[in-house]
């Protein structure tokens, strides 16, 4: 038995080493089950870098794809939604649906900036305003929602979900800790308002998290390294946003974290119909030709 198993070990890595190379190998996480399948993709996947929490998932993963086929399969990476334990779909209590594809999906510090992108042409526009002050994070997502009327943007406002309840925005984004932060009867009063929900995630739990909460679209990064925020895992890379997009491929995508114009064609290639940007935006010296150029990636 032991010998299986360290032969299925040897097996994933070698097929999909390539593929995750460069990610640190990581401690391999106390087993919670003694199946030689799950225990042999817990330690191989730990091997590949991924860290505690997602090698867990992708070991149980690994072990319920083995009994839904009847046989191990060493190349066969997991991305069936049942093996993970997904929601059947449709969702019993989804929320208000977004479009399939956002397109570029401008993030923006001020109601200015998404005023702004939003006569640019910029299809979602995510206003991310940050401040201690209750007064003044009403008024800038008030004033963000009266930036955007008479355009055809989509407006999403990062974390302030009672406040964008109340000025009428199209939709909210939060991240994984402020969702894990929701009371039930609030998740509950966020998607009784009709707001459209985006949530973001880092990773293969951080995934099955949010498909609880049936959200409207599923941010997946940061996909290269960011300067913006101080992020607890390391840049995905392209390899793990692929097989992110192919296991997450019930829901639309945008792809997040140090994208560029020059990493467009590797993002999409992943299956990622959906693009954020923030500092190809902002940083720009003309940022409404760079929102124009980018727009143009995304179509080509």
């Amino acid at each position: 038995m032991q010998d299986s198993q360290e032969a299925m070990l040897r097996a994933i890595t070698q097929h999909h080493g390539a593929a995750y190379a460069g990610f640190p190998a990581q401690p391999v996480p106390a087993a919670r089950s003694s199946e030689p399948v799950y225990r042999a993709a817990l330690a191989a996947c730990s091997a590949l870098g991924f860290i505690a929490q997602d090698a867990d998932c992708l070991a149980r993963a690994w072990a319920a794809q083995t009994r839904r086929l009847g046989a191990f399969d060493a190349a066969r990476w997991p991305d069936a939604p049942e093996d993970f334990g997904l929601q059947p779909r449709p969702h019993g209590a989804p929320f208000t649906p977004c479009p399939e594809r956002l397109g570029l999906y401008a993030v923006l510090p001020d109601a200015a900036w998404v005023g702004r992108m939003a006569r640019a042409g910029v299809p979602t526009v995510q206003l991310r305003f940050k401040s201690d002050d209750a007064a003044a994070i009403a008024r800038e997502v008030r004033s963000a929602v009266q930036a955007v009327q008479g355009t055809p943007a989509l407006l999403f406002i990062n974390d302030h979900w009672r406040e964008a309840i109340a000025a009428g925005a199209y939709g909210v984004h939060l991240g994984q800790e402020d969702l894990d932060a929701l009371r039930p009867e609030e998740l509950q009063t966020l998607r009784a308002s009709g707001l459209r929900l985006g949530v973001s995630t880092h990773g293969y739990a951080e995934m099955l998290r949010a498909d609880a909460a049936s959200p409207s679209y599923i941010a997946m990064g940061a996909v290269f390294p960011t300067t913006l925020k101080k992020m607890a895992t390391v840049p995905q890379g392209v390899a793990r946003l692929a097989a992110y997009a192919r296991l997450m491929r019930g829901y639309p995508q945008v792809a997040i974290g140090g994208i560029g114009l020059a990493q467009f064609p590797e993002v999409l290639a992943t299956g990622v119909a959906s693009v954020a940007v923030v500092r190809a935006l902002v940083n720009a010296a003309q940022p409404e030709a760079a929102a124009a150029q980018l727009m143009h990636a995304l179509q080509a």
